[in-house]
């Protein structure tokens, strides 16, 4: 006699469900551990049961197996127009979620839409603001810092150029004291050689066109001579 056909329906008694179950799933657990090592595939199985319970088996990783699946489901929407347009459908609505959320998050970093949030929530937020103000403090006194020390720097570069050009200017003035002792010495030794010729010359230098008057002085007393008596009236003058 024959072993009645089971019909494929949800079964009603808990109990019985809750027996088929657990017989089905390690008979489904077995069959993929065997499919694995007879066919060297690469299997993962998740189950979940009704209270919610995981059941799951994989002979590698279960991580990089649902990888690989994502993988594959995206290179094959690729190879369809229809699926690609899909896919990129999808992830917009994706993206468009994520900007919402964001947008939500940033209004209420601005102290905006709390109502809603518990006192949890409103810890959480808080703890979280103050670490980024924390982090924020800090690249803050790093940038300070880093501009304090190149200030220090450039200051004792500029200090630097300040003493030599002080050494340069007090130099500068020493050379011209030199000059200036040399050129004065020059003068005074040219004022006295002019002093010296200057009596010579100077009844001549002051007037050169004015007339010279010569007179013959009178000779010694001899007995007057007819020469000597007309020479003593005898007077030159020249213009």
């Amino acid at each position: 006699m024959g072993r009645d056909k089971i019909v494929i329906r949800r079964i009603d008694n808990s109990t019985s469900r809750q027996v088929t179950f657990s017989k089905r799933r390690s008979g489904l657990l077995k069959k993929a551990k065997e499919l694995a090592i007879l066919c060297d595939a690469e299997v993962g199985v998740m189950i979940f049961s009704s209270t919610g319970k995981l059941h799951e088996f994989s002979n590698t990783s279960m991580k990089s197996v649902i990888d690989r699946y994502h993988k594959a489901k995206e290179e094959q929407q690729l190879t369809n127009p229809v699926s690609d347009v899909r896919f990129w459908q999808r992830e917009a609505a994706v993206l468009k979620q994520q900007l919402q959320s964001l947008q939500e998050n940033h209004r209420r970093m601005m102290g905006e839409e709390l109502s809603g949030l518990t006192v949890k929530d409103l810890q959480a937020m808080e703890s979280q603001l103050e670490m980024s103000l924390r982090s924020v403090r800090m690249k803050k006194d790093k940038l300070l810092f880093e501009e304090i020390e190149e200030l220090t720097r450039k200051g004792s570069l500029i200090h630097h150029e300040n003493v030599e050009l002080c050494e340069k200017v007090n130099q500068i003035r020493e050379e011209n004291t030199e000059l200036y002792k040399k050129v004065y010495e020059m003068r005074e030794s040219d004022a006295t050689n002019r002093n010296v010729f200057l009596p010579n010359a100077i009844s001549i230098r002051e007037n050169p066109h004015a007339t010279i008057h010569l007179q013959l002085s009178q000779p010694e007393q001899h007995e007057p001579t007819e020469a000597s008596l007309r020479s003593t009236n005898l007077g030159l003058q020249l213009h």
